[in-house]
């Protein structure tokens, strides 16, 4: 692992630092939340930050990354695309981790954190399934108990990764308030750790929450930054011109841009056009952070739409609209018809099929290759595509063989 998994302080990254005592990175994020779990999110500050602060922790993290999560995972030179856009292009493979995605660096962190914090149960959120996956892995590896809340539309969109989380030993219940998707499932996961708090840690899935879960994912996140950073200046002697990643919540994008902002990079983070948060949303209060959110003119929250059921959000990680408004980063977004495009061109083109939510972070590059002929580009292909290929099959119209 990079030399930046020390204690995290202002000093680390000037531009993606510690956030104020309060959590909050200029006027974004906060803590908002009941009472009763305002105790929970101080107690769960000051373990992290012992935690972090213990070179016995970090080792353990590092080294179940490394043995059982399957890090560093590699940058790969996509030479078929590169060729057909005009520009360089590499991935970051976080689709080669164990579970599948970049999803198992943040589980891990957290349930050793759990662990260390005495807590014998963990209850997550999902959307596409592999957070779930990763939660319900981290708890079959400590033998914690695990409860996953997921939407009923993503519960029948992504069954394959529902039947993983059981296959793992967790109990997945499908949220059929709202629009039963990532939203109401982020709620029923905040009731449960609400009513049993004393024995449960809420292993929140993206940089988003009440502090210190943005700060803390992000962190456990840096070593996607700081990997690429390191294997980009091994390959070509320095930074890329253009860091492009996905944005539902932000988690994979927060990581890989923590190794960047400081550069020159261009950062780009490109959400669905249905739930273009940053580019649609006004700043509003959604599962205890101050963020951009997509509300009405009264402000009620409104639906996000995706193909991807891991980018259905309508909020935006607090980090991202501070790094939105200051200028340092840009969060265009993507059609699902350009999504489905992307999808097909790259799993034809170089042999890897990229997650839906991947697919959003390419469909722009496509986009956007005749103003950034030469460029290189680095693209955090976030995860792998396993999960989607039943939803696929009937976007794109396509049938087995015949037995």
């Amino acid at each position: 692992m990079a030399a930046a998994m020390g204690e995290p302080t202002s000093g680390t990254r000037s531009v993606m630092g510690e956030p104020t005592p309060d959590g909050r990175f200029g006027d974004f994020g906060g803590r908002f939340v009941p009472e009763t779990l305002v105790a929970a999110c101080e107690e769960l500050e000051a373990a992290f930050r012992e935690a972090w602060a213990d070179p016995a922790f970090i080792a353990e993290f590092e080294s179940t990354l490394r043995d059982y999560g399957g890090r560093p995972s590699p940058l790969t030179e996509c030479s078929n695309l590169s060729r057909q856009l005009g520009v360089r292009l590499l991935a970051k493979r976080e689709d080669l981790n164990h579970t599948g995605s970049h999803k198992i660096n943040n589980v891990i962190g957290q349930a050793l954190l759990a662990q260390r914090m005495g807590k014998t149960r963990l209850v997550a959120e999902t959307g596409a399934g592999q957070h779930g996956v990763a939660t319900a892995t981290a708890a079959a590896l400590l033998g914690m108990e695990c409860k996953v809340y997921m939407g009923a539309v993503d519960v029948n969109r992504q069954a394959l990764n529902v039947f993983r989380m059981q296959l793992l030993g967790s109990e997945v219940e499908a949220v059929l308030s709202g629009s039963r998707t990532l939203k109401d499932a982020v709620n029923e996961a905040l009731r449960d750790w609400v009513a049993t708090v004393e024995n449960t840690h809420y292993c929140l899935g993206s940089v988003m929450g009440p502090h210190p879960y943005p700060w803390m994912v992000r962190t456990f996140h840096h070593v996607i930054g700081d990997e690429a950073a390191a294997q980009c200046k091994d390959l070509m002697g320095g930074s890329p011109d253009v860091v492009v990643a996905c944005v539902g919540g932000g988690s994979n994008a927060a990581g890989i841009f923590s190794g960047f902002a400081d550069g020159d990079a261009r950062l780009v983070g490109v959400e669905p056009a249905g739930g273009a948060a940053v580019g649609r949303g006004v700043p509003g209060v959604v599962h205890g952070m101050t963020s951009y959110l997509m509300q009405d003119e009264v402000g009620q929250v409104l639906e996000a739409e995706s193909i991807s059921a891991g980018l259905d959000y309508p909020g935006v990680g607090p980090e991202h609209a501070y790094l939105a408004a200051i200028g340092r980063a840009e969060y265009p977004s993507v059609t699902d018809d350009e999504v489905v495009e992307a999808f097909t061109l790259m799993s034809r083109s170089e042999g890897i099929i990229p997650a839906l939510e991947c697919a959003h972070a390419l469909a722009w590059i496509v986009r956007e290759a005749p103003q950034m002929q030469g460029q290189t580009v680095l693209m955090n292909l976030s995860g792998r595509g396993d999960k989607d290929v039943d939803q696929m099959m009937d976007v794109l119209g396509m049938e087995g063989p015949e037995l």
